[in-house]
């Protein structure tokens, strides 16, 4: 039999009907897609306030002038950023996260 244009298919109605596992499955891979999937698209916002009307935020310190040691915030929820006001430990306790600061110090002579 040659298929045509009017040809009629007869499908068996337990193959149209998805069982609750494929409904789960579906609901599952969604999940997956919105909260865990690592793609570009889906990735929330590190920097949810700061200088948000700039294109790029950047710092730029001399090393002359940072004194003995000088601890910088990595998590981006400092209230004195791009200085460390150890707002990661909130952070972290809130998100299952480990980051924490950047720190810089002289070496000792």
């Amino acid at each position: 039999i040659e298929p045509g244009p009017n040809m009629v298919i007869f499908v068996p109605l337990n193959i149209i009907l998805l069982d609750p596992s494929a409904g789960a499955a579906a609901v599952g891979y969604l999940a997956y897609k919105k909260f865990i999937s690592k793609d570009k698209c889906c990735k929330a916002m590190v920097n949810l306030h700061i200088q948000k009307d700039n294109p790029k935020v950047v710092h730029a310190f001399d090393m002359e002038d940072l004194g003995d040691k000088a601890v910088y915030c990595r998590c981006w929820r400092s209230k004195k950023f791009p200085l460390c006001d150890g707002s990661h430990t909130q952070h972290n306790d809130e998100t299952g996260d480990n980051v924490g600061p950047l720190i810089i110090k002289r070496k000792e002579a």
